[in-house]
């Protein structure tokens, strides 16, 4: 049974585990039962989720997936903290707490087209949730571009799609975008078949190197990952003149902006400012970041 009160936008439920997946590199996927965050979530949303009812700190977790009509969300995470590890012995029928959907989410652009997805790591999810929302409108015509340097929390798979511009034997793809008619490709410096052996923005360089002006002109980045591989994306969309968002992952205690504890460093037009990841992201323009 869930209760939820409403704070603004943000609603305080009494979440239940559908599913709990393990996959290779400590990495879980997490189905809760969360129907008034799955009605709202939007990709580049969070939620702050306890993870065991006796450890009253939540952790921010980006969602992976929602699905409103049966009111479940999806979380990857990964287990390197006593929270996490504790998320990860919970069992099926366990009832977490979970704050969400908080944020400011990504804002595709009818005037981009060509959407370039960049993850990398635990920073997948948001992408992956954005493929999901773009895959409905014709307009679009994503590509996602994934880079781990453990092992992916999938089974990859040759692609069903040519991707010109790329090397031949760059085919690994990430089965679910495949199957929502995405094409993807992977990326990692551990040498796994079929992926691009380098760093996941070098990949996305070399793709967008391959496009004429015309094309280069249709195509929005949009990324999440560890704090290096967004520096190297927004430095990639400076070189290309090209228009970035990216979400950030930061510690937070509280999640709803009382606490400041996750504050960045802004550009604004008014000058260098402080802004809280939870209220005025996760999402941020890259040029106000890097």
């Amino acid at each position: 049974m869930s209760s939820s009160s409403c704070r603004g936008t943000l609603f305080l439920e009494d979440s239940e585990i559908l599913d709990h997946q393990a996959h290779a590199g400590a990495q879980y996927v997490l189905r809760l039962r969360a129907p008034e965050c799955a009605r709202r979530a939007r990709p580049g949303s969070f939620v702050h989720l306890r993870c065991d009812p006796g450890r009253p700190l939540r952790r921010p977790l980006s969602i992976l997936r929602a699905q409103p009509e049966q009111g479940w969300i999806e979380i990857l995470y990964k287990a390197v903290g006593a929270g996490t590890r504790a998320l990860a012995r919970q069992q099926v029928g366990t009832h977490l707490s979970l704050i969400g959907p908080i944020g400011h989410p990504f804002r595709p652009d009818p005037r981009y087209p060509r959407p370039l997805l960049i993850g990398g790591g635990v920073g997948m999810p948001p992408l992956f949730f954005l493929a999901d929302t773009l895959r409905h409108q014709p307009l679009f015509r994503p590509l996602g571009l994934f880079g781990s340097e453990v092992p992916f929390p999938f089974s990859p798979r040759p692609s069903q799609f040519l991707i010109p511009g790329l090397p031949p034997e760059v085919i690994a793809a990430a089965p679910l975008l495949d199957d929502w008619g995405i094409p993807s490709r992977l990326a990692s410096r551990q040498g796994y078949p079929g992926c691009f052996l380098g760093d996941v923005p070098d990949l996305a360089r070399a793709w967008l190197a391959s496009l004429d002006p015309q094309v280069q002109a249709e195509v929005a980045l949009f990324a999440c990952g560890p704090q290096p591989m967004l520096a190297a994306v927004a430095a990639l969309a400076k070189d290309f003149g090209r228009p970035c968002q990216v979400s950030l992952e930061e510690f937070m205690a509280c999640g709803i902006g009382g606490c400041a504890g996750c504050a960045v460093p802004v550009r604004t037009p008014e000058g260098p400012a402080m802004q809280r990841v939870c209220v005025e992201g996760p999402v941020f323009d890259a040029g106000q970041i890097f």
